[in-house]
C-alpha cells in the first residue's frame, strides 16, 4: 500500500472532513464547489477508481492520533511531554478532564470522517462504470469505511451514518447521530461485503484482504458481545488466512517485520513526505512514534521525539518473570543508557520508561519535512496475536463456551512469549477470561487496545479519574455540536 500511499492524484483534496472548524469553513466550501463541479466527469475508468481507492487508504496515516491516545486514555501509560501545558488535549485524556473543548478529539473526528467519507464517494458511484474487479475495489472501499466508522464509534458512541453514500454540507442539521446498534449493523453490512468479494492475497502490499476484513468483522462481534459469531469468523481467519506467529518477537515491530507473517491488516508509512505541526496529517510517516521518543536523546540504535505516553511502573509490573515480550515493548531508559551509553533529558511526568514498539530508529537524514514528524514504522493495526486472543475470549465467552479452544489459542500466544510450554494457561471459566485479559493486556500493550478492552468488558473504573457512565465514550467536539443548530445532543456527562 506504499505505492498506493504515494500515487496520491488530485483526489488528495477532493474530500476534507464532515464538519470542519469554523477557521476552515470557507476553504471547505470552496473545495466542494469545484468537486461537485468535476464529480460528474469522474468514475469514467478503472483508473479512475483506484484512484478515487488511493484516496480512501490515505486517511488510514491520520489513525497515529488514535492510536496514542488510546493508549494515554488508558491505565498503561502517562501522557507525558514536555510539561503538564504540552498538548493539552492529551493531558486532559491522561487525566479523563477532557471536555468537548478538546482539538485533539476534534482532529480525531474530523480525519476519521474524512476518511468515511473518501470511501463513501467510491460506493455512492460503485454502478457508474463497469469493468473486470470492479467488486475489489468496491470491497476495500467498503472495509475502509467499515474501518473508520469502528474507530468513530468506539471512541464517541452514537454517530451520524450515511450507508447511501456522501455526506454533504448541512447534513449535520439534518442526519440524527444514529444509535450504537445501527453503527454497528451498518459497519457490520460493510465487512460481509469486504469478505464476500476480497481474497486472502492482495495485489499490493498493504491492501485489506479477505482476512482483515474477517479479522475486523470479529472484533466488531466481541465489541457487542456476538461471541458465537466471534469465534465462527475468527476460525476462518485462523484456518484460511495463512498467518503464523512471528517466532523472532524481536523483529515484529523493527522495520524488517513490517508486513511480516503475523500481520493481518498494516498501515503503510513512508518517510517521501513531510509536514509541520500545522498539518499532521499531511504527513506520510508516522506521527505517533515521534511523540513517543525519547527527549533528548543521543545514542545507539534510537532517535529523539517528545516524550509522550510513557510507560507506568504498574504496566510493567504486568510482565510475568521469563516473558521475552517486555524488553521488545518497554525501554528502560536508564538501564539502557547504563549499558550502551545513550545520554537523554527528562520530559514531564517521566517514568523512566518508553513504548519500544513504536519510538523512532536510527535512519537516513534525508527524509522531508521535520524528521520527528516523518517516521516510516508502519502501524500493525490487526496482529495474529489480537486475533488469537480475541478468539480466545469468544470461545469462553460465548453462550455455550469452548474453554479447550480459548486456551489453545491463548496458550499459542504465550508459548510464543516464553519460549515453552511451562507457563501455559490451564484455567477455566472466568479465570480464564482474566487470564485472557491480561493476555492481551501485556501482548498488545502499546498499540492503542487497552482503552476499549477495559471498557467494553466494564473494567473502565481501573483507569485513574475514570467515571462510569461518562468517560466509557468521549464527547462530540463542541464546533460539530454547534453546526448541527440543536440536531445533535452531548454525550452524557459532558
Amino acid at each position: 500500500m506504499k505505492k498506493i500511499q504515494n500515487n496520491l492524484s488530485i483526489l488528495i483534496l477532493m474530500i476534507t472532513s464532515l464538519f470542519l472548524t469554523t477557521a476552515c469553513s470557507d476553504e471547505y466550501l470552496d473545495n466542494t464547489k469545484v468537486y461537485a463541479e468535476d464529480s460528474e466527469s469522474f468514475f469514467n475508468s478503472e483508473a479512475d477508481y483506484y484512484n478515487a481507492l488511493v484516496a480512501a487508504y490515505d486517511p488510514l496515516q491520520s489513525t497515529f492520533i488514535n492510536v496514542l491516545m488510546g493508549e494515554i486514555a488508558s491505565n498503561n501509560t502517562l501522557a507525558g511531554g514536555e510539561s503538564a501545558t504540552d498538548v493539552p488535549g492529551y493531558q486532559q485524556i491522561d487525566d479523563m478532564t477532557h471536555t468537548p473543548v478538546n482539538s485533539q478529539l476534534q482532529n480525531l473526528w474530523s480525519w476519521m470522517y474524512g476518511g468515511v467519507n473518501r470511501a463513501a464517494y467510491i460506493i455512492e458511484n460503485q454502478d457508474k462504470t463497469d469493468f473486470e474487479g470492479k467488486n475489489v475495489i468496491i470491497g476495500e472501499a467498503r472495509f475502509l469505511r467499515a474501518y473508520y466508522n469502528f474507530e468513530l464509534v468506539k471512541w464517541f458512541g452514537a454517530i451520524p451514518i450515511k450507508p447511501e453514500g456522501r455526506f454533504s454540507v448541512g447534513d449535520e442539521k439534518t442526519i440524527p447521530r444514529a444509535p450504537i446498534n445501527e453503527v454497528y449493523n451498518l459497519i457490520e453490512e460493510d465487512l460481509k461485503y469486504a469478505v464476500d468479494n476480497l481474497e486472502y492475497t492482495t495485489p499490493q502490499v498493504g491492501r485489506a484482504t479477505k482476512a482483515a476484513a474477517e479479522a475486523l468483522l470479529g472484533k466488531v462481534y466481541v465489541y457487542q458481545e456476538k461471541f458465537t459469531e466471534a469465534s465462527d469468523i475468527f476460525d476462518s481467519v485462523i484456518t484460511n488466512g495463512g498467518f503464523m506467529l512471528e517466532t523472532d518477537y524481536n523483529k515484529i515491530f523493527e522495520f524488517q517485520g513490517e508486513n511480516g507473517v503475523g500481520s493481518v491488516f498494516e498501515v503503510q508509512y513512508t518517510d517521501i513526505q513531510g509536514a509541520g505541526f500545522g498539518c499532521l496529517q499531511c504527513s506520510e510517516g508516522n506521527v505517533a512514534v515521534g511523540f513517543q521518543g525519547v527527549r533528548g536523546y543521543s545514542g545507539d540504535l534510537f532517535t529523539s521525539g517528545f516524550s509522550f505516553n510513557v510507560p507506568t511502573q504498574e504496566m510493567v509490573d504486568q510482565f510475568e518473570a521469563g516473558d521475552n515480550r517486555k524488553e521488545v515493548a518497554i525501554l528502560d531508559i536508564d538501564a539502557w543508557a547504563t549499558t550502551t551509553g545513550a545520554t537523554f533529558t527528562t520530559g514531564y511526568e517521566h517514568t523512566g520508561f518508553f513504548n519500544r514498539k513504536y519510538i523512532p530508529r536510527k535512519r537516513s537524514a534525508d527524509a522531508a519535512g521535520d524528521l520527528n514528524l516523518t517516521n516510516p514504522n508502519n502501524y500493525r493495526a490487526i496482529r495474529f496475536a489480537d486475533v488469537l486472543l480475541l478468539a480466545a475470549e469468544a470461545n469462553n465467552r460465548k453462550a455455550i463456551p469452548n474453554d479447550t479452544k480459548a486456551r489453545l489459542f491463548l496458550n499459542r500466544v504465550r508459548e510464543r512469549a516464553f519460549g515453552n510450554t511451562t507457563n501455559n494457561i490451564t484455567l477455566s471459566g472466568s479465570d480464564l477470561t482474566d487470564a485472557i485479559y491480561h493476555e492481551r493486556r501485556v501482548e498488545l500493550v502499546g498499540e492503542g487496545h487497552h482503552f476499549f478492552d477495559l471498557v467494553r468488558t466494564g473494567r473502565g473504573s481501573e483507569i485513574p479519574g475514570f467515571t462510569p457512565n461518562k468517560n466509557e465514550v468521549f464527547p462530540i467536539p463542541i464546533e460539530e455540536i454547534q453546526f448541527s443548530q440543536g440536531n445533535w445532543s452531548q454525550n452524557e456527562g459532558y
